[in-house]
């Protein structure tokens, strides 16, 4: 059962990195961009659910993937129901919560595998661990600035 799972788990990362991509670099409208998000985000819930699975059924070696998990599952969940919901500043949140989930995807990919990967295996696992977020973060606030409304200066002055 549990390689079912694992198997689950990979196929469904995989997919979630891939249409996380497509996703970022298509037209931001609907088609494209909405396809690879709506399946980014339910690879994504399925990768979540497989993760708990897994760490409960091995918590000693595997719980900081329980932890992994829920929280970029968070951001993903915010990310989507924001998109839904069209609340005030929806777009940032969107944009924060997608970009955000994809971060934490990446970071458990890096953080699982590194000691396969060559040259990434020399790194620090601290660094493994941060080196998602340091690079992410920027391009979140890049991005989000692209997209956001400018707020029009008081053509009055008092």
């Amino acid at each position: 059962m549990l390689s079912f799972i694992l198997t689950i788990h990979i196929a469904t990362g995989v997919i979630c990195l891939l249409t996380g991509l497509f996703s970022g670099f298509s037209k931001k409208k609907k088609g494209k961009h909405t396809l690879f998000g709506q399946i980014y985000f339910w690879s994504y819930s399925l990768v979540f659910l497989s993760a708990v699975i897994m760490a409960i059924l091995h918590w000693e070696e595997s719980a900081y993937l329980f932890y992994i998990a829920l929280f970029s599952f968070s951001l993903a969940l915010l990310g989507y129901f924001s998109v839904k919901k069209k609340w005030k500043n929806w777009l940032s949140t969107h944009i924060g919560g997608m970009l955000g989930s994809y971060i934490g995807i990446v970071t458990a990919t890096l953080v699982v595998n590194s000691h396969r990967v060559p040259l990434l295996n020399e790194v620090p696992i601290l660094i493994v661990w941060l080196m998602p977020t340091i690079i992410g973060t920027p391009i979140i606030i890049k991005i989000g600035s692209k997209y956001t409304p400018k707020r029009k200066k008081n053509s009055m002055l008092m």
